[in-house]
């Protein structure tokens, strides 16, 4: 039987650490599904749409990969998708904390689908998607940091602020 996996997330903006855990996860997975939360209350810089967009750019080559959004519970979208597990990236040790909590809710909530927890490559350990937008705000360059389609749209979106 195909296991099929969630990763959730904001994605706003999409970054390398994003993209490094949809390949890793794609190789783990008979099929993955990135799912963006639609979570108006955390005033997103890009539109789902757009964001739909960049992930799906990124993504192009990976054939067992796909692109969706959602709203509510996380787990109760998995089980519509048919996932039987949720790929949750972990940075650091406070994000460690958290996601720990979510798990275990989760399991509360849906003890058929397991979590799974991956580390993004060192390199963008230290990368997250508030990170980015602060450093572009400031005239900072995150090249390397993000897709390149996600930079011209960072660069595109801050000229216009």
């Amino acid at each position: 039987m195909p296991v099929k996996a969630l990763y959730p997330g904001t994605f706003d903006p999409p970054t390398n650490g994003h993209v490094d855990l949809i390949l890793r996860g794609a190789k783990i997975f008979d099929h993955l599904t990135v799912a963006i939360l639609v979570n108006p209350v955390k005033n997103p810089l890009f539109a789902v749409e757009e964001r739909v967009e960049m992930l799906r750019e990124a993504t192009r080559a990976l054939e067992n990969v796909s692109i969706a959004t959602f709203n509510g519970l996380m787990v109760e979208f998995a089980r519509q998708q048919g996932a039987s597990a949720v790929l949750r990236g972990i940075r650091a040790i406070s994000d460690y904390e958290y996601e720990f909590q979510m798990a275990l809710m989760n399991r509360r909530l849906a003890p058929e689908i397991e979590t799974v927890f991956l580390q993004p490559a060192g390199r963008y350990s230290f990368v997250s998607s508030r990170m980015v937008k602060e450093v572009v705000a400031f005239g900072g360059d995150v090249s390397g940091l993000v897709p390149p389609n996600v930079l011209k749209r960072l660069r595109g979106r801050i000229k216009k602020s």
